[in-house]
């Protein structure tokens, strides 16, 4: 853990004009720079970056941040590995706080194991350059692949000879303890209990994770012999967890992130054939079904997979079993099929950057669609298996998270199954009801009755009458963010004064009046990030030289200091000539006014989504059946409406937005 002395060095000493100018051509634009975005594709700069307030905002893709922020993008680093780059770069010495012995061995161990694989990858480097076997066996498998020399060193290729024990003597030889090499997996140990190599007689692939470190390997034989298995990979281990990791996303991150895709395929040669001919935007699952942790480390990176597949249909149905969880996760799915004879590792080799490209856009297929169309050419007229196949489209459907995406799909997979809309839809909320039950996901429940005291009394209903998964698209959320907002860039300031019973005029800041306005109605944020900050805000505000836009993007929680720096941008700014000769209202300069009607604004969003939410209760069927209950609904819906009438005389016709 860094401490917060050492991260406000770091954040005072890296100035981001300096750091971003070694990765974008900057331009002096006013007192702002501005270039193009490293983070997507453009021909116009919409990339600024503000040595004022040592923060960058792209105002088209919309990423930015802090100077840390830029350097987690562009290198794809978490947030302390970011402070530690910046540390290096300007010579600050890191404090973390000390470890328990417990955390020290663990963290001994951890890095024990990096250190016997770098050991690993370079002696398996060296026995492929300099080996006799190397340069004979090896190299001349990687040349019958067509890989260049530099596609070789890049992706640190190696080979093992087939001597028995002759890494494991090469490592005891040189230090390396026998418990870190059976760790790695490197080794195994016979029952004479003496050392095994198990790469041995292999082309070796090192298995790197998102900051560069060997994690792992695997090796292919290369002799004919049918009883020895084709690949063998590493165990599991205390620093490599198969499940969580993908062949060449180090290589392949930055690609990802500009490009806004990434290409699944499924084995290592794959992977480099293609970074070979220009398309470096691709990982592999490494001949496995895809899993959670796979998953979540490509959705770190963007939205959109396209998955590449041959010809073999039987190897295509295993996997599409898996791609469910991708569209569970909400991702954007295109599915490829390959010219006949060919994987993507042929493919490959046969088209550069461009050509793949454009048979990419030629040739992919939503996967939906494509997984339609498989299983109908496989049901043929058999009425069984068409059922199966429509409930299996169905299961797939079901699991988008998405509403309007699952009813597009549904209603062309209605004319493509020849099947009624209707009962497509029937089937699917079967299915996302038992989903809702086994996940306990929260259902729209009756209306909450009133509270005993304060005059909106919605906190209760404001926690439950909203499913979790639709919460951050409501209005109320929006607005939430808006006074989010308004407390980052103004926090500390004084919005008011008021006169005390003795009469003594006593200033309110902006956070003050925020939290008082809240408590009244009992009320509170929903978002955490948000309620913590309001907090901290409330508890440092009398400090001095407090400024909330300081402290909280110098905050040593990341996901504090990235929504402060998010919140501290300003999305528009005014030309020279728009302000010449006139006075522009900032602000800053209507605080007294801009912070009550946020707050109204606020209030007013959670009120309209309880009439909404009362709406729907009173329209379904089965409340008309208990009458009492109906009643009540009736009674809450007059009072909802009796506060919303209260709120909108204070709002008036006044619609007031800020950027």
């Amino acid at each position: 853990m860094i401490d917060q002395a050492t991260i406000d060095r770091i954040l005072d000493a890296a100035q981001i004009v300096d750091v971003v100018s070694e990765f974008v051509t900057l331009r002096k634009r006013g007192v702002n720079y501005v270039g193009l975005c490293p983070f997507h594709n453009e021909k116009t700069p919409s990339f600024s970056v503000s040595p004022a307030k040592s923060l960058c905002k792209c105002f088209s893709c919309g990423k930015g941040g802090n100077v840390v922020h830029f350097i987690m993008e562009h290198e794809q680093l978490s947030y302390y590995e970011a402070l530690k780059y910046l540390a290096k770069k300007y010579n600050i010495e890191i404090k973390e706080r000390e470890l328990t012995n417990e955390e020290k061995q663990v963290q001994n161990t951890r890095e024990s194991l990096f250190i016997v694989n770098s050991f690993a990858r370079d002696y398996f480097q060296d026995i492929l350059i300099n080996h006799i076997d190397g340069k004979s066996i090896g190299m001349a498998y990687f040349r019958q692949r067509g890989f260049r020399d530099d596609i070789i060193k890049k992706f640190q290729l190696g080979f093992s000879t087939d001597v028995r024990d002759a890494l494991a003597q090469e490592g005891v030889r040189k230090g390396y303890k026998k418990e870190f090499l059976l760790k790695t997996g490197l080794c195994y140990e016979r029952d004479d209990h003496s050392l095994s190599d198990r790469f041995r007689g292999r082309v070796i692939f090192p298995v790197h994770t998102l900051s560069g470190k060997v994690v792992a390997f695997g090796g292919r034989i290369l002799n004919a012999d049918k009883k020895v298995a084709k690949y063998v990979n590493s165990p599991d281990s205390e620093i490599y967890h198969k499940s969580n990791e993908l062949y060449g996303i180090y290589f392949a991150k930055q690609s990802i992130v500009k490009q806004d895709r990434c290409f699944l395929v499924e084995g290592y040669t794959d992977v480099i054939s293609m970074h070979q001919s220009g398309v470096e935007n691709v990982v592999a699952s490494s001949g496995t079904s895809l899993t959670p942790g796979q998953i979540r480390l490509i959705h770190r990176f963007t939205n959109n997979i396209t998955v590449l597949y041959d010809g073999d249909m039987a190897g295509i149905k295993a996997s599409i079993r898996g791609i469910d969880m991708l569209l569970e996760e909400g991702m954007s799915i295109k599915v490829v099929l390959l010219p006949d004879g060919d994987d993507p590792d042929s493919f490959a080799r046969k088209h550069n950057a461009t050509d793949f490209q454009a048979y990419i856009t030629a040739n992919e297929v939503d996967f939906i669609r494509f997984k339609t169309n498989l299983l109908l050419d496989e049901a043929g007229k058999d009425p069984m298996k068409r059922a199966e196949l429509i409930t299996d489209i169905v299961k797939s459907i079901a699991v988008i998270p998405e509403a309007i995406v699952r009813s597009v799909y549904v209603r062309e997979c209605s004319q493509l199954l020849r099947v009624e809309e209707k009962l497509l839809q029937m089937e699917m909320g079967k299915l996302i009801e038992k989903q809702n039950e086994k996940t306990n996901r929260p259902i729209i429940s009756d209306a909450t009755p009133p509270s005993a005291s304060g005059e909106i009394g919605t906190q209760e209903v404001y926690q439950s009458f909203i499913p979790e998964e639709a919460k951050e698209g409501t209005e109320f959320y929006k607005n939430e963010r808006l006074i989010m907002q308004i407390l980052i860039r103004y926090g500390e300031k004084t919005m008011c004064n008021i006169t005390t019973e003795k009469g003594e005029e006593v200033p309110i800041s902006v956070t003050e009046y925020i939290i008082n306005d809240l408590k009244q109605d009992e009320l509170s944020f929903h978002n955490s990030i948000h309620r913590k900050i309001l907090a901290e805000a409330g508890q440092h505000l009398r400090e001095k030289d407090f400024t909330c836009e300081h402290y909280f993007i110098s905050h040593s929680d990341p996901s504090i200091s990235q929504l402060a720096a998010e919140l501290s941008s300003d999305r528009y700014q005014l030309s020279k000539y728009h302000s010449k000769g006139q006075h522009i209202v900032a602000d800053e300069e209507r605080l007294h006014e801009l912070v009550p009607t946020l707050m109204t604004n606020f209030k007013n969003a959670i009120v309209e989504e309880e009439l909404k939410h009362i709406m729907r209760a009173l329209q379904d069927p089965e409340t008309a059946k208990t009458e009492e209950k109906y009643i009540a609904l009736m009674k809450r819906y007059k009072e909802v409406q009796r506060i919303r009438d209260i709120m909108a005389k204070r709002l008036g016709d006044r619609v007031i937005l800020i950027n």
